[in-house]
């Protein structure tokens, strides 16, 4: 279904260890988690705040396993009027994750953003609104650092999320229209499209070209109806178990699989999927995603 000249596969490390959360895998040390990427079959992965900060030092560890960085998460303020340290910050970020081998940056606008606010429970009406001023703030910002990581033969990809500004189908399709195709690309994250009631098969038909990096996260329904029905937060969510690999919750994955080979997508896909690993072994899950992948498309 996929060739493998065109399509890699990465895991993030949050499955090890979470960096909201971090008494989630907080004894797992740096070595333990890419040595168990590496042995369940990946070739990339995601950057975590265990990785060396020193880039050499990170290139070597992750060469001496097979794996190199495919993109990592960045942190974007537009909306809260810090434009000019969000630009410094995502260009030293970008260049950091170029030397490591990567080819996108996930950007999420964390403005006002909930869901690392365990006070706040991840419902609609608890979400950040952004004002029309707001929206232009962002999207002007990502022109800019989409323009500049294209300098650079980088890939913005905006990464929507539960308890942002951007997070139903109706704030991504304006986030999609008001930013420069040339520079502003989506990362679809099949999970929280989900969770937030988004349609990813209408993601993928409407923005295929725009599609610059894809996160495989699945999603157990019966969790997320408890976690809204008595009004806990986002995080809570994560330790009860919201996430998972992709073939273990309620996400179907064949035709979001079918939809991205029709498109010829050439990238990444990256198994991200928080849990408790005490209650989700990482390596086993890891292991275990990598089969269902390998039986889905081949890969």
């Amino acid at each position: 279904m996929f060739n493998q000249d065109k399509v890699r596969l990465s895991i993030a490390p949050i499955a090890w260890t979470n960096d909201d959360l971090p008494e989630l895998g907080g004894e797992i040390p740096f070595e333990q988690c890419v040595d168990e990427m590496a042995e369940a079959g990946y070739t990339g992965c995601e950057v975590g705040n265990k990785y060396p900060k020193d880039k050499d030092v990170l290139k070597a560890e992750l060469e001496k396993r097979g794996l190199q960085v495919s993109s990592a998460w960045f942190s974007s303020f537009f909306t809260d009027g810090k434009k000019e340290e969000t630009i410094k910050d995502f260009t030293d970020w970008m260049n950091f994750l170029k030397y490591e081998g990567a080819t996108a940056v996930n950007v999420c606008e964390c403005g006002s953003c909930i869901q690392g606010q365990q006070d706040i429970p991840i419902l609609e009406d608890c979400k950040p609104v952004f004002t029309d001023e707001q929206w232009q703030a962002l999207a002007e910002g990502l022109n800019e650092i989409g323009k500049i990581a294209k300098e650079n033969d980088m890939k913005v990809a905006y990464h929507y999320h539960m308890g942002t500004g951007v997070q139903n189908q109706d704030e991504i399709d304006r986030l999609m229209e008001m930013t420069d195709p040339e520079y502003v690309y989506l990362l679809l994250d099949t999970g929280h499209s989900h969770y937030a009631g988004a349609d990813n098969l209408y993601l993928i038909d409407k923005y295929g070209d725009r599609i610059g990096n894809v996160h495989l996260k699945d999603i157990r329904d019966d969790v997320v109806a408890m976690i809204k029905a008595e009004k806990k937060c986002f995080l809570d969510g994560v330790k009860a178990g919201t996430f998972t690999i992709p073939g273990d919750g309620d996400v179907d994955f064949d035709p979001i699989f079918e939809g991205l080979a029709r498109l010829d997508y050439t990238g990444w896909f990256v198994v991200e999927a928080e849990q408790d690993p005490y209650k989700a072994n990482p390596l086993e899950y890891a292991k275990m995603a990598r089969a269902y992948i390998k039986e889905k498309t081949g890969l």
